[in-house]
C-alpha cells in the first residue's frame, strides 16, 4: 500500500503570504545538496520563526505541526552568521521606502533606547538607574518613517552616549548616506564630537523646552517610540529573554522585517 502524504497544516496568522514569501524567497538559502536531506522548507521555517516571535513562548513549545524546534533555531543562528536576516531586512526597507515614494537610502534618521528586563539566564546584563531596570538595552536606529536601520543590544548599564555609538558606527555600511541623526538629551556631549569625527554624522540634540512638566511629544522623537511599540506586538520581544545579544539583535531585526512585509502585501 503505497503510504499516504500527511495532510497539510492549517494556517497561522503569522504564516507569510504568497506575495510575502515571493519579496524574500531570492534571499533566503534553500537546502543545500548533500548530508541528511532537510524535510521542513524553508519557507516554514521562516513561519516557525515568525510565529515564536508574535506567540512569545519558549524554543521547545514550538507547535507540533512546525519543523521541530532544534531545526528552527539552528538555521535562526545559521542565516544570522551569514548575513540573511541583514540581507532582507534592507532590502524590505528600500522597497518599502520607494514604494512610499521617498529615496531607496535615507540621509536622516533617528536614535534611541530601551531599557528591558532580562529573564534568568546569563549573558551581558546590567542595572539602568535611570529606568529603575535591571537587564539590557536596546539602542535602534530608525529612518524617519519609523523603520528600522540598526539595533544593538548591550547591558542596561551602558549609559546612552557610550551605547550609541554602536549602532551609528554599524549603520555605516548598508546606510552611508545618512548625514543627520535626531537624538534626545541623552546622548548630549561626547558623543556629537564622536558622531561627527568617526562617522561623519551630524547628532542633533533635541531637548525638552525650558518649562516643559511631565510628559511632552518631541519633535520627530515619537517615530522611533513607535517603532519600539512595533516591536513589543511581538511577545517574545517584551522582555529579553535570549543568552546571546547577537540573538536578541536578529529577532528584533525580524520582527522589524515582518512589519514591512505586512505593509501593503
Amino acid at each position: 500500500m503505497a503510504k499516504r502524504k500527511p495532510p497539510a497544516r492549517r494556517r497561522y496568522d503569522t504564516d507569510l503570504t504568497d506575495t510575502q514569501w515571493d519579496l524574500i524567497a531570492p534571499l533566503i538559502p534553500e537546502a543545500q545538496a548533500g548530508g541528511r536531506p532537510r524535510k521542513a522548507t524553508s519557507r516554514e521555517l521562516v513561519n516557525a520563526i515568525l510565529y515564536f516571535l508574535r506567540a512569545g513562548m519558549g524554543w521547545r513549545l514550538l507547535p507540533h505541526d512546525l519543523p521541530p524546534w532544534q531545526t528552527v533555531y539552528y538555521y535562526l543562528r545559521r542565516w544570522q552568521r551569514e548575513g540573511v536576516w541583514e540581507r532582507v531586512h534592507h532590502t524590505l526597507v528600500m522597497a518599502d521606502r520607494e514604494r512610499c515614494g521617498r529615496s531607496v537610502s535615507p540621509s536622516a534618521a533617528i536614535l534611541d533606547s530601551q531599557s528591558v528586563r532580562t529573564a534568568d539566564k546569563g549573558g551581558a546584563k546590567g542595572y539602568d538607574a535611570g529606568k529603575k531596570i535591571s537587564g539590557r538595552k536596546r539602542h535602534i536606529l530608525t529612518d524617519t518613517d519609523g523603520r528600522l536601520l540598526c539595533v544593538r543590544v548591550h547591558g542596561a548599564d551602558i549609559q546612552d552616549r557610550d551605547g550609541g555609538k554602536l549602532p551609528l558606527k554599524a549603520s555605516r555600511r548598508r546606510y552611508p548616506f545618512v548625514a543627520r541623526v535626531f537624538a534626545d538629551g541623552g546622548y548630549a556631549g561626547r558623543l556629537v564630537t564622536w558622531a561627527a569625527d568617526k562617522t561623519h554624522i551630524t547628532l542633533d540634540i533635541i531637548r525638552r523646552g525650558a518649562k516643559a512638566k511631565g510628559f511632552e511629544v518631541l519633535p520627530r522623537r515619537w517615530v522611533v517610540e513607535r517603532t519600539f511599540a512595533w516591536i513589543f506586538k511581538n511577545r517574545r520581544l517584551v522582555r529579553d529573554y535570549e543568552q546571546i545579544t547577537a540573538v536578541a539583535e536578529t529577532l528584533i531585526t525580524i520582527a522589524a522585517s515582518a512589519t514591512l512585509l505586512r505593509r501593503g502585501h
